[in-house]
């Protein structure tokens, strides 16, 4: 008999943050969390996602024993800044058993009732920033920080109980050597004369901190026009700067900014601390955060995490500059490879700006939906 139980306490969100470590705990592909950041990005008094979200946290039992967790979630900014009326559901993982997801989906389904909702889609977070889709291919390669990882099972479980495919995202990689200096060297150095443009650079994170409201603000207008997206705003601006702005190398972040000051791109590119969060096993000490400030200076894998261009300045090979500048960062610290985190299938702008690159599509994911 499956048992689905709401949870509350923080020893319950502490099984429930554990559970995949016993459900990969022989996969070499995934990659585990820090438990303790999982913790307060589910704390309702630290996380502001949640002044716009609704959420529930459910596990399902089997013989008295955890065999899945799912979380509802109904961002209502989305409902209601998007008219999408639809409850979301994200990390999702379950024994290969299409019962336990059905009951566990039942849960969601009916907290999308409750409220008068249309759909349930998911696997994926609260907001944009978070975690998205379900894999569907790439089950071979190691997983990033900032995705999930699952069995090939979860999408057949799905198709099972009549779900659909409804955002695809793609993933990428090259090595480094792909990337061609001269001709980025040329293109932005033409492109700062003819748009009066200069680029920023840094070496410690305390200097990074006046630009970052201005460089959200600008991930809300360049990504706008995407129809699935929703905008941060000015609370979670602050928690995601507090959070995450210290993790990135300062080298690593670069800005273009026009003749008035105005913030016109930027690039965020991570680490790849995917084998130091393996290590780490979930924890931080006492040896943990030794691998991720280990991976954090001595990165070989550099993972395009978020590039932004306001709307006027699309197409006109701004993206050259923050290129040109990684490639100098990048040189300097010795990467080898590239990453991208995953992308929307039929964004082709944001495709455009990496074929010159060779990239090599290795993950596809996506998202599920449903009426309801």
């Amino acid at each position: 008999m499956i048992e689905v139980k709401e949870i509350f306490s923080k020893k319950e969100l502490k099984e429930f943050i554990k559970f995949p470590f016993e459900l990969y705990k022989d996969n070499k592909y995934w990659v585990p969390p820090i438990i303790q950041e999982e913790l307060e990005s589910f704390d309702k008094t630290k996380n502001p996602v949640f002044q716009s979200a609704d959420t529930h946290f459910y596990l399902a039992y089997k013989n008295n024993k955890i065999v899945g967790r799912v979380v509802a979630i109904i961002n209502w900014d989305e409902v209601n800044i998007l008219s999408k009326k639809k409850v979301r559901f994200g990390w999702f993982d379950v024994i290969d058993d299409v019962e336990v997801t059905k009951a566990l989906l039942d849960k969601v389904i009916a907290f999308g009732k409750e409220h008068n909702l249309e759909n349930i889609e998911g696997p994926m977070g609260f907001s944009n920033l978070d975690k998205v889709g379900c894999l569907i291919e790439g089950f071979e390669e190691r997983g990033l920080m900032i995705t999930w990882y699952n069995f090939p099972y979860y999408a057949k479980h799905f198709e099972q109980l009549s779900f659909v495919k409804e955002k695809v995202y793609l993933e990428s990689k090259f090595p480094f050597s792909n990337i061609d200096a001269t001709n980025f060297q040329r293109v932005a150095d033409m492109i700062e004369k003819r748009y009066d443009l200069t680029h920023l650079n840094f070496t410690k994170t305390k200097d990074i901190m006046p630009y970052v409201d201005k460089m959200f603000t600008l991930f809300n207008g360049s990504y706008a026009s995407l129809q699935s997206f929703v905008p941060i705003n000015d609370i979670q601006i602050d928690y995601f700067k507090k959070k995450y702005i210290s993790f990135i190398n300062p080298e690593f972040i670069k800005f273009v900014m026009d003749k008035e000051g105005k913030m016109a791109a930027f690039s965020i590119v991570m680490p790849d601390f995917s084998e130091a969060l393996q290590k780490s096993k979930g924890k931080l000490f006492p040896t943990g955060f030794l691998h991720l400030l280990k991976a954090k200076n001595k990165c070989k894998t550099a993972v395009f995490y978020l590039i932004g261009v306001l709307p006027e300045y699309q197409s006109k090979g701004v993206t050259a500059i923050l290129f040109n500048e990684n490639h100098i960062s990048f040189k300097k610290i010795g990467v080898v490879n590239c990453m991208r985190t995953p992308e929307l299938e039929d964004n082709q702008a944001v495709h455009n700006l990496w074929k010159n690159f060779d990239p090599q599509y290795h993950k596809k994911r996506c998202t599920f939906i449903k009426e309801i």
